[in-house]
């Protein structure tokens, strides 16, 4: 049996409660991985988070802008083997990867896409499953071939050499084997963004939150679109934000799912939910990004499905400029 066709989609309600312990094939995320003498101070010179000052035993979210402040890439950075990985969104690999290397030839760095599986460990049984299997309790730990990443608490990112990979789920008896769109509800409901295929260079890494969980560094020094990052701060000038929202979803689509906000007795085009998840009675949630002036109680509806209202709801934490 292929490995990949242990994983089945949870078929899951709203009121539903969680399986225990859950793996997921997280085959929409890839890892960059980036290694060499210079790999600390080429990716200090690029990225919004500061590796200087990173604890080998954590990990950080981050950013990859161009020159102008826009973001390329969102990712979790971490160290694993003998250098760092980046964690993102598969549909931005090969792009990405073609960004971070412009500089490369002038420092002694090899930057590739990874061959390792990630994989996805969730539910209340997380924690204890990624215990039984390493002997460190730091939030990033080394397993047989290769490494485990702690998200949040009972959420953890696990990557297996290829070659390794069937052993390892053996170990999982106990666990329910899922898709990994579970992964977008966890990472929804904690307000962590992505940089998806659609939305590329489109804003700097505030209009993403990630100033306020711990994504960039303002004391770091100089990388790629600092400039711009720095005076969106000092000068106030960011007038966006990411913000989770809810409502219905009549018909499950993978498409886009545009948002329109309520004006008066008009609507009007406000932005693209990048991902979302779907419960299968209908209740769904998702990230957008929006004016940062809205007011919290500001109706909203999907273009294509218009009886459908939805609702910014509370981030777990607090934005900061």
């Amino acid at each position: 049996m292929e490995w990949q066709n242990r994983f089945t989609k949870l078929e899951l309600g709203s009121k539903d409660p969680l399986p225990e312990l859950m793996v997921s094939d997280l085959n929409s995320w890839n890892l960059l991985s980036v290694t060499g003498e210079d790999q600390k101070s080429y990716l200090q010179g690029q990225l919004t988070c500061d590796l200087v000052a990173l604890d080998p035993q954590e990990s950080t979210l981050g950013a990859h802008c161009d020159a102008k402040g826009k973001v390329l890439s969102i990712f979790r950075c971490f160290k694993h083997n003998d250098g760092y990985a980046l964690f993102h969104h598969a549909s931005t690999t090969a792009s990405s990867l073609t960004e971070i290397k412009k500089y490369s030839v002038f420092s002694k760095v090899e930057l590739d896409i990874s061959s390792d599986i990630t994989l996805g460990v969730l539910g209340k049984n997380a924690d204890n499953f990624i215990d039984s299997i390493t002997s460190t309790r730091g939030n990033v730990r080394t397993v047989e071939n290769g490494s485990a990443i702690k998200v949040e608490d009972n959420r953890w990112i696990l990557v297996v050499d290829r070659n390794s990979i069937a052993t390892t789920l053996d170990k999982m008896s106990s666990a329910i084997f899922v898709e990994d769109d579970i992964w977008d509800k966890f990472d929804i409901e904690s307000g962590i963004p992505r940089i998806v295929e659609g939305n590329q260079n489109t804003q700097i890494p505030q209009a993403f939150n990630l100033q306020a969980i711990h994504g960039i560094s303002f004391s770091k020094g100089c990388y790629t679109g600092q400039e711009t990052v720095a005076r969106a701060k000092y000068r106030g000038t960011n007038k966006r934000s990411m913000s989770i929202v809810k409502g219905h979803i009549e018909i499950a689509s993978d498409l886009p799912l545009e948002l329109e906000r309520s004006v008066g007795e008009n609507w009007r085009s406000v932005g693209t939910i990048f991902t979302h998840y779907r419960y299968t009675d209908g209740l769904a949630m998702g990230l957008i990004v929006l004016p940062n002036n809205l007011e919290q109680d500001t109706k909203f509806r999907l273009a294509n499905q218009p009886s459908s209202i939805w609702q910014i709801v509370d981030l777990p934490y607090e934005i900061e400029e």
